[in-house]
């Protein structure tokens, strides 16, 4: 066996094992969204159709009223956070705070225990504020965990922010408002866009916090994918997998393409 052959060999099975731990299971999900009958021991479906397609998209299905409700959660979430992490961000990023390094650890907190005893003791104290069972209480519990990106990444936007551009502004009369909104601010959007689509892309696929705090009032995707699986029905939760995908793949190129490495080599610095 010659050379290139051994050398490429390896790398080609490598490859092919990678390929198909990532697309394996998207080529059973979209075989199960169209098999009307799969029966073990078949490896493959006996009856393909889209029967199922229609019954999702029917009223009665409620898998567009649950899809709009996820993104109206996950842009409610969004909004929230970012009116928290853009001035919090700056200050992390260009004030001089004594204590930067540790208020950033504490937006990982949520990130640092099993989720359920949290999302449980949530729902607990949401229950005495009425807000189990509501779209702000579900917005609330998102944005805990969507904080963690916001903050972390909008910092490490305003800091891949050269300093003295923000200064030549302020040298030729600019105020410190005007130079922050004309200068600061749009050299750091693309850091906060990509924050923002982590945010929403977070709250867009949550389930935990959603059943724990939503449920059953608030009946967002994934509950819906959730309540399918358990009942057996998979062709309905494959279905509705490969619609909370495409916004998944549509959101993670644009960040691909606005999140740059000078911003990424800023975080947690």
């Amino acid at each position: 066996m010659s050379r290139s052959v051994m050398w490429w060999l390896p790398r080609g099975i490598l490859l092919g094992l990678f390929a198909f731990f990532i697309f394996g299971p998207l080529v059973n999900l979209v075989l199960w969204s169209v098999a009307e009958s799969w029966f073990w021991p078949n490896r493959l479906p006996s009856q393909y159709g889209f029967r199922f397609w229609e019954r999702v998209f029917r009223p009665e299905g409620q898998a567009m009223e649950s899809l709009w409700l996820s993104i109206w959660i996950a842009s409610l979430t969004t909004l929230l956070c970012l009116a928290v992490s853009v001035p919090a961000a700056w200050a992390l990023a260009k004030a001089n705070l004594r204590w930067r390094a540790a208020i950033l650890m504490l937006f990982l907190l949520p990130q640092a225990f099993p989720n359920l005893p949290v999302y449980i003791n949530i729902a607990r104290i949401f229950f005495t504020f009425d807000l189990n069972g509501t779209v702000i209480g579900v917005v609330l519990v998102h944005a805990a965990h969507g904080l963690v990106y916001s903050i972390w990444i909008a910092t490490a936007a305003f800091a891949a922010v050269d300093d003295d551009l923000e200064l030549a502004a302020r040298n030729i009369g600019a105020g410190a408002l005007t130079a922050f909104r004309t200068v600061t601010l749009p050299l750091a959007a693309p850091g906060i866009a990509a924050s923002a689509v982590f945010v929403f892309l977070e709250s867009l696929d949550e389930f935990t916090a959603s059943y724990f705090v939503g449920a059953p009032e608030v009946r967002t995707l994934p509950l819906l994918l959730f309540s399918a699986a358990a009942g057996g029905n998979m062709q309905v939760a494959a279905i509705t997998a490969l619609i909370l995908l495409v916004p998944s793949v549509l959101f993670m190129l644009i960040v691909e393409r606005f999140l740059r490495a000078e911003v990424l080599a800023k975080v947690g610095k």
